[in-house]
């Protein structure tokens, strides 16, 4: 009898605990499931489908952009178009379709993100919000006759890549960060570079005009071996810098609508992470901006 008790108080306990949880109201930390170039701990909602459009332009000064390019707005650089639907409140899948700057071009993505944690109003226990977010890149393009370039694909399994991230997020006051470790793997990369990766990103949200204005700025580091880094120099003197994005998020009723500024020619993870060569202090950043609207596809039953 004993037994019996502390086990219904037991359950008991846990139904109240989770009502209570409930009761409390989640902490929107980001407006969107994306800051510039990283991924966010935001999800689209059950039965919503976010449609997404991202453009990146050319290099606004340096050698490629200037007037006579008109600060990077006569080039296209890359160009992302996807599709994000919510299977269920702590679940998004994402199908893309991106175009690329770089030798591998013309790539589809298929990714997921799952929410772990959810950070909650007015409760220290539970501090943070938690996702986890995986994608497969496969690169289309055609392969190159030459050895060495990064789409020199002997087989399919060459033209694919993995991001596999963690995304921690906590808003304190009206200030939103959050950090983005995250490994890269792929199928093929040229002889002197290294297939995995390891990269530390993280984002920062600052509200200019509530509800309507607000300052983003992300950034991405990949540890890449030295050694690596000097083939790449003597090899095809390229340097590599860190990814860094500022932008404006513009909120309105029906879509929210961001300003990008960038020196990451492209748009994918797969990509940017491991081969950005551009550099802010050269002038070698651009115009981007990315429409992101969303659609109900189904409602849940009361």
């Amino acid at each position: 009898m004993k037994q019996l008790i502390l086990l219904v108080s037991f359950f008991f306990s846990i139904h109240v605990f989770g009502q209570e949880r409930k009761e409390k109201k989640p902490v929107q930390i980001f407006s969107s499931e994306k800051a510039i170039n990283a991924n966010t701990p935001e999800m689209v909602g059950k039965g919503k489908l976010a449609f997404k459009v991202s453009h990146s332009f050319g290099d606004i000064a340096g050698k490629g952009g200037g007037i006579k390019n008109f600060f990077g707005l006569d080039n296209s650089t890359d160009v992302r178009i996807g599709f994000q639907v919510g299977l269920g409140k702590k679940m998004d899948i994402i199908v893309a379709r991106a175009k690329g700057a770089g030798p591998q071009q013309r790539s589809f993505e298929l990714g997921m993100k799952y929410k772990l944690l959810e950070q909650l109003e007015n409760d220290p226990t539970y501090p943070l919000s938690v996702a986890l977010f995986a994608n497969l890149g496969i690169a289309t393009n055609k392969a190159s006759t030459f050895p060495d370039q990064d789409n020199s694909y002997k087989d399919f399994s060459d033209r694919l890549s993995n991001i596999w991230q963690l995304i921690l997020a906590r808003k304190m006051g009206k200030i939103s960060l959050q950090l983005n470790p995250t490994f890269l793997t792929r199928g093929y990369s040229i002889s002197y570079d290294q297939k995995n990766m390891f990269a530390l990103g993280g984002a920062i949200k600052l509200p200019l005009i509530q509800n309507r204005l607000n300052l983003m700025v992300d950034y991405f580091h990949p540890f890449r071996k030295e050694s690596v880094k000097d083939s790449f120099s003597v090899n095809d003197n390229l340097k590599f810098y860190d990814p860094l994005g500022i932008g404006f998020e513009i909120i309105t009723s029906g879509h929210i609508f961001r300003l990008n500024f960038t020196n990451a020619t492209e748009i994918l993870e797969n990509r940017f992470i491991p081969r950005t060569i551009t550099s802010w202090g050269k002038g070698q950043f651009r115009w981007g901006f990315t429409i992101s609207r969303n659609f109900t596809l189904w409602r849940e039953k009361k």
